[in-house]
């Protein structure tokens, strides 16, 4: 029974890190700023900039290394990546080795509440076309 279970921990292994390294493949070809790519819906029919508005370009630039240029497209997800990092991780862990560790602050409602708060926030205010809002707003 053992070795089943160290193949399936292995073979969960493996998967994640096919996964990831795939996305960096993508994310290494693929320019969202020079190809062709997914507009936001939202913004398309709105002319409005959402919360994820520049995300991919944003994460583009952060696979190569550009904090700078990252934030300056969506500064709230380079921001949130770290917890979000983390949080993923956690949850990989579990799933790989079977435990039920918790990522705290995902459960608590002050944290929900707040981060919710600042997207709502921030949504309103990367839309307010005047200085020093604008610097919100993705930039190319």
């Amino acid at each position: 029974m053992a070795f089943w279970q160290d193949k399936l921990k292995i073979f969960k292994i493996a998967l994640i890190l096919s996964l990831i390294g795939g996305f960096i493949f993508v994310y290494y070809i693929y320019n969202p700023s020079t190809t062709l790519f997914i507009p936001c819906p939202f913004y398309y029919v709105s002319g409005f900039y959402c919360p994820g508005c520049g995300s991919q370009r944003a994460i583009h630039l952060l696979l190569h290394g550009n904090i700078i240029g990252a934030f300056r497209f969506n500064p709230l997800m380079v921001i949130t990546i770290p917890i979000m990092v983390y949080g993923l991780g956690v949850t990989i862990v579990n799933w790989i080795f079977g435990t039920k560790h918790r990522f705290r602050l995902f459960y608590s409602k002050l944290f929900i509440f707040s981060f919710f708060g600042m997207a709502l926030l921030y949504w309103v205010l990367r839309n307010i076309p005047y200085y020093p809002f604008k610097l919100l707003a993705p930039m190319a």
